[in-house]
This record gives structure tokens, sequence and C-alpha cells, in this order.
């Protein structure tokens, strides 16, 4: 049986910056697809390259960084290749994005209801005379009580939580088939997170979308996601279906992140670090695997190319004594 072609694919995507203090190397070889009405987490630690992975997709990366390698094909199309005229068609009309700080995120001095109608206009076909209610649908969609009375206030008004969940209504109001949510909970209380987090997933499944779940916290992506690609300074390292990543994790830095993800704690003494810290992405010569300073399965096998070890169909790793 065929399996159904990915909503996006992306290969061997490298990406550089350039700056005073030198050339950073800060994605090399990265690989993975989407699914349609698939949600895919992308996990690591801060500094793996996670959001500007995401920002690369969408191609709004500081004027210093570069992709100097690999296809990012959305539904056909290369993003990385495409023309400026085509990635304004697919910005917030076919793929939309939740940014990090959503307070920081929304225009201060416009208020919601604008903020929304701006989107319906720019990315939708609705008639103008019905864009107002179609911007209080939305906030009503993602559950923000007395929606007529935020549609007319301005962001400073609102709660942390309220600003994400306009975020969440200004990305969804164009019904994209790829949502992007970058540290969606950043910021939020414990209550408040579970409950972004709730109405994100209801919205994906109700929607029929697809989803990328970028975040530090394997606990939240093991809530959400079908699927994890596990990110380390640049390189995914692994990639499994996310029942198969927690029960058996095969890149030592996988095993890692899971073992210093917090529990029941009851004691700090308890809790689990990864010893080290990610290389500078700046050094003239970089390990092929740039967690071998780190890791306690290091041979000298580890300084040559780095495999793609393959444990079924759906599980990968590239590691040269995986586990």
């Amino acid at each position: 049986m065929t399996e159904a072609v990915p909503l996006l694919s992306v290969d061997n995507l490298a990406l550089e910056f350039r700056t005073r203090g030198g050339l950073v190397r800060a994605l090399e070889n990265v690989s993975f697809h989407v699914g349609t009405g698939e949600i895919v987490g992308i996990v690591g630690e801060s500094g793996s390259g996670k959001s500007v992975l995401s920002h690369a997709l969408l191609r709004i990366l500081d004027s210093a960084g570069r992709v100097s390698a690999g296809r990012a094909v959305f539904n056909g199309l290369d993003l990385l290749a495409a023309r400026e005229a085509e990635m304004r068609a697919i910005r917030g009309r076919k793929i939309a994005m939740i940014f990090q700080n959503p307070r920081a995120a929304l225009n201060p001095i416009r208020k919601i209801g604008q903020q929304l109608e701006d989107v319906l206009m720019q990315h939708t076909h609705a008639p103008r005379h019905d864009i107002k209610k179609r911007a209080i649908e939305c906030l009503e969609q993602v559950r923000i009580p007395d929606a007529l009375r935020r549609y007319h206030a301005y962001p400073f008004e609102l709660s942390g939580g309220q600003c994400q969940r306009v975020m969440i209504a200004l990305a969804i109001a164009a019904e994209p088939a790829l949502l992007i949510a970058d540290e969606p909970t950043t910021g939020l209380d414990v209550t408040t997170q579970a409950v972004v987090m709730d109405l994100i997933r209801d919205l994906v499944r109700r929607n029929h979308m697809s989803a990328i779940l970028i975040t530090h916290d394997l606990a939240l992506a093991s809530e959400s996601c079908d699927r994890i690609v596990v990110m380390h300074a640049g390189h995914v390292v692994e990639t499994a279906p996310t029942r198969a990543l927690f029960a058996t994790p095969r890149h030592p830095y996988t095993a890692r992140l899971i073992g210093a993800t917090p529990h029941d704690c009851t004691d700090v003494r308890t809790l689990a670090s990864i010893p080290g810290s990610l290389p500078d992405l700046r050094a003239a010569s970089l390990p092929l695997c740039r967690f071998s300073a780190r890791c306690e399965q290091y041979t000298s096998a580890c300084d040559q190319p780095l495999p793609l070890a393959v444990f079924n169909q759906h599980h990968s790793v590239a590691c040269h004594t995986p586990l």
C-alpha cells in the first residue's frame, strides 16, 4: 500500500547566519515530514534550532540568515525556492504561525477586532459586510468569553492567556492547512497552558489541519503530538511516533531529555540534568555528531559521518551507538 504524500516534506535543510563573531551553522541536514491531519512535535533544548527552523520555512528569517541547502516542499511547492509573491499567498492563508510572545506579536495600538479583520480581508474571500461577524466568530471559536467586548479591546486590556487565544484566532482565521505553534504556552501558568493546548488540539482536529508544535517541554509534546522530531544543536537526531519514542528512546540525547523531564518530584535533588552544554556553532570545526562531547556512548566511530539507523518504518535515529 502506497503512503500518502506528506503535506510538508523538509529534506536536508541547512541554514547559516553571518555574524560579527563568525559564521553560525544553525541548521544542518534537517529532514522530517508532516502528514495531513498530523500533529508533529519538534523538541530540544533552547538553542537547538527549533524556532529558526520555523522561520526558515516561512521565509521570515533575519537578514543575516541564509538557507544554504535543502528543500521544503509544501503541497508541491518548494517554499525555499518560491517567489516572494507565492510566499505572500502562503503565509497566513495556507501556513499560519502562533508566535512565542503573544502580547509582543499583537499590534498594541490596534483593537483586537481590527487586527482580526485585517487578516480576514487579506487572506479570505469573506464579503466586507460579514467581516465583523466573522471576526467575532473567530474569537468565539477560541473560547474567549464576551467576544463582542474583547473585539473592541486593545491587547494591553487582556491577560496573557487571552492574548494567546487571540493569536490562535488570528492564525486559524483563514483556515490554514498547516499551523505552526512556536512555544505557545511560554509565560503562561500551568492551568492556562493546559487550556491553550487543549484548544489547539481541538481546533486542529475539528478543522482538519496539520500542526507543528515547537517546544522544549517533552511532557507537553507527549500529550499533544502524534510524532516527535528531536533536535540537538541544529541536527535532527531522532524521529519516532510519540509512544515509541518515550517507550524506547534510541538516541542517547533523547534518553537524557526524557530523563530530565520533571515528573512527580518532591525533592529538587531528584531532578536529572544533561551534563555539558551545546557546542559553539561558530567553531571552525564542529564534530560530525554535535552531541559527542556530552555523550556517555561516545566511541571513536562517532567521529565518522553519521548514519541514519532505521529501526522500523517510522523510527529513525542519527547515531553510531544507538541505545
